[in-house]
């Protein structure tokens, strides 16, 4: 199956660039490729099943169906009932990302589908550049004047107790490369010191544990989960001197295709005591999290 897409980082805040995006029928207010658009039946636009039927600026009819709206985690899919490519199975959809650092929005815009052997590649290149990186060019330059919506960052419940997402001016591949390495943080945070895997295990084995001394305590963190297909990874605390329980934490990066660069995101839950809260949970966000990504970011620019 072959996938096409395109990132862009937005500087307008996620609530902006969502009321936008999430109008199944606006495609002509910001993309420049639709002339128009209309709702088939009449149906809303947010209503899932609702069929939009749109011409391109060739006078090609489009028809896509609304399969799933998410307002809680900004995001939407939809597929083809009348095809604008001669492809197959084609299912896509756009997902925004809030940028908690800089306070705009991450947005990729992705689409899966078959295409017949004679054209393998062929749409992947021309959706991907011509309609999602356009888009997303058109969308940025679109959202950059209107005016900012005053509202919560996460409709509904935050995906975690604390959330950093930050852009790096540093391609996708390199920052993994060394994010990967569950034992080399010492290297790039500047408050952790001999960290090293136990009992000799290596730094990408599921279910090892890595020892390091963090400010004057010592912690134990398990490695459980590792995915370099997504740029992801998760661990537990089994060990630290902090006063919370159950503390899961995980990243995972996002390649950003407009200027190659990359997104991180890293999470952390756990269960504590409202009282310690006040204070684990900007330790994590701010001392943990951002501080060791504003390094990492720097000693890879650096070379």
């Amino acid at each position: 199956m072959a996938r096409a897409f395109a990132s862009r980082i937005i500087t307008a805040p996620v609530g902006a660039v969502w009321n936008v995006v999430r109008d199944f029928n606006g495609l002509p207010k910001w993309h420049p490729a639709i002339r128009d658009s209309e709702i088939e039946g009449g149906a809303p636009a947010d209503q899932v099943g609702a069929i939009r039927a749109f011409h391109l600026q060739d006078g090609a009819l489009v028809r896509e169906r609304l399969l799933s709206l998410d307002d809680s985690r900004y995001s939407f899919s939809y597929n083809f009932e009348t095809p604008a490519f001669p492809v197959s199975n084609y299912r896509a959809g756009i997902d925004l990302i809030p940028v908690t650092k800089t306070g705009g929005t991450y947005v990729q815009w992705w689409a899966e589908f078959d295409e017949a052997p004679d054209d393998q590649g062929k749409y992947v290149d021309i959706i991907s550049a011509a309609v999602f990186s356009a888009g997303l060019e058109a969308l940025a330059e679109f959202v950059k004047d209107l005016p900012a919506v005053d509202e919560q960052l996460w409709q509904g419940w935050r995906p975690a107790k604390v959330f950093v997402s930050t852009p790096m001016a540093v391609a996708v591949d390199r920052v993994w490369q060394t994010m990967r390495d569950f034992a080399g943080m010492d290297g790039w945070h500047p408050d952790i010191r001999s960290m090293a895997m136990l009992q000799g295990a290596p730094s990408d084995r599921v279910s090892a544990v890595r020892d390091f001394q963090f400010g004057a305590g010592q912690l134990h963190e398990q490695l459980t989960l590792l995915s370099d297909t997504d740029r992801a990874f998760r661990y537990r605390i089994l060990k630290s001197p902090q006063p919370w329980m159950n503390y899961h934490a995980g990243a995972r990066l996002w390649p950003v295709t407009a200027d190659n660069s990359t997104l991180a995101v890293w999470t952390a839950d756990w269960v504590a005591s409202p009282n310690d809260d006040v204070t684990l949970i900007p330790l994590v966000h701010d001392h943990v999290f951002q501080l060791a990504l504003d390094t990492l970011e720097a000693k890879l620019q650096a070379g």
